[in-house]
């Protein structure tokens, strides 16, 4: 399941939520305070490379702010 980052416009409470494909965003409510005035933020990535070696070879990790895994 892929991670969706949000705000809550009520509270400005900033979470991520494991999603399915299908569900909506007007299925999200925030955990902080319940409000379904929640906004899907532009979030970064983060990959690696079973070889290990360095992205200048093409292998090793990338990662671009939040790191859901590894």
């Amino acid at each position: 399941m892929p991670i969706y980052e949000y705000v809550c416009e009520s509270c400005n409470n900033y979470f991520a939520l494991f999603k399915h494909l299908t569900t909506t965003d007007e299925d999200s409510l925030c955990p902080n305070c319940g409000s379904e005035k929640v906004k899907k933020q532009v979030s970064s990535f983060s990959c690696s490379m079973p070889d290990g070696g360095d992205s200048s070879t093409g292998g090793g990790s990338f990662s671009g702010g939040f790191s859901g895994g590894g």
